[in-house]
């Protein structure tokens, strides 16, 4: 069940650009506590500008928690998590023993969701990693994402999420506990007037909470869908679910990654596209930069922002974390950044043109397609057949 709470502000953030700014100002400006999660945290200059925002406040006595994940941060300047730790601040690796030779699911169940929560009294939820999102040449826009600044009632349900995280690894790594620090009180004061759920993906109470939001939505859909995704390769049910809505005359419009980033996914993925051109579904590849986002928009009231892809990964195996807004305004601003995303850089793939590719492309986009349904078998669990 997906709790709502009504009277908070949101803000929508566009890539790194607005995000990290926002993201230093408020770790400056906290005062108590900071907790920080993150799948990727790089030791680039961005990486290195949030880590000297934590020592700063670590050594005006703020309690300062970094949780970073064991394969996406697997390669962080020891020297900068030595630089953190002198100052004071506390963190810890999500899953740091990663065996390459393991073929246990268990290896994959990684962190991958992106929040941070200052003194109880401001969240970001999002998929923006700490890192340059500008590639090394500079000749690359930067990759296209978003997070939201939340405030408002709904720190109430983030805050606990990220603390009870924090205490779970420090206790399963055998950590000495720490002092509890200062007991913040969480305030239900109404910040605006935006209705919210913060939606959560783990392997215990919470396994598809963020598949069922989508679903719910997608059912209920009347007039337009529109979903943008880095690594799209659904499951049965929400493979249906988007079938079934272009049925009953609902427009459905994905946005998905255009440039090849990892070779599988990105193959394996693109075996779906018949499916959905059969079934009337617009399909445009965003090809200006790299799509990072997780995020969609459903009949210009509903829509999401977060970590969760829609693939096996996010949706079977790792710790995700999205925010739903039931705001027309909200949802009128991400809509309209998404349409000129697509205006801008993205290019419509056309049901004829799909039909006449070169048949060695066909090949291999299906053995790719087979390959990614055998993994899916061997690393996921419980509803591994959904991807099949």
């Amino acid at each position: 069940m997906v709790e709502f709470f009504n009277g908070n502000r949101i803000t929508l953030l566009k890539s790194g650009a607005e995000y990290f700014p926002q993201l230093e100002a408020e770790i400056d400006a906290a005062r108590h506590e900071i907790h920080l999660e993150t799948y990727i945290f790089k030791a680039d200059a961005t990486g290195r500008a949030i880590a000297n925002a934590l020592v700063r406040a670590a050594r005006r006595e703020v309690a300062v928690y970094v949780l970073v994940d064991g394969f996406g941060s697997q390669d962080l300047d020891p020297a900068l998590i030595r630089r953190m730790e002198a100052a004071g601040v506390n963190f810890l690796v999500y899953r740091p023993n990663i065996s390459p030779w393991s073929l246990r699911h268990a290896r994959l169940r990684r962190l991958h969701r992106k929040i941070a929560v200052m003194d109880a009294r401001v969240a970001f939820v999002g998929g923006i990693n700490v890192l340059d999102d500008v590639d090394e040449s500079g000749r690359t826009p930067p990759r296209f994402d978003y997070a939201v600044r939340v405030e408002g009632p709904m720190l109430s349900k983030i805050h606990p999420v990220v603390k009870w995280l924090w205490k779970l690894v420090n206790t399963t790594q055998l950590r000495p506990r720490l002092p509890s620090g200062v007991r913040l009180s969480l305030s239900m004061e109404l910040r605006g007037r935006q209705r919210a759920a913060f939606v959560t993906r783990d392997n215990l109470g919470h396994r598809r909470d963020i598949e069922q939001a989508y679903l719910k939505a997608i059912g209920e859909a009347r007039t337009e869908i529109l979903i943008a995704n880095a690594y799209f390769f659904p499951g049965q049910s929400f493979r249906w679910a988007l079938v079934e809505a272009a049925a009953r005359g609902v427009r459905v419009i994905l946005l998905l990654q255009g440039r090849v980033e990892y070779v599988l996914q990105h193959y394996a993925s693109r075996a779906l596209y018949g499916t959905f051109l059969d079934a009337g579904i617009e399909i445009h590849e965003y090809h200006r930069s790299f799509l990072h986002a997780k995020v969609a928009v459903i009949d210009r009231h509903w829509a999401t922002v977060g970590s969760s892809n829609i693939d096996p990964y996010s949706l079977l195996l790792a710790r995700e974390a999205n925010v739903v807004i039931e705001d027309e305004g909200f949802a009128a601003q991400l809509r309209e950044s998404l349409l000129a995303a697509m205006s801008e850089g993205a290019a419509q793939v056309k049901r004829e043109r799909w039909l006449n590719q070169p048949w060695p492309v066909r090949v291999f986009t299906w053995l790719c397609y087979g390959l990614a349904r055998l993994l899916t078998g061997l690393f996921a669990y419980g509803r591994a057949r959904e991807f099949t």
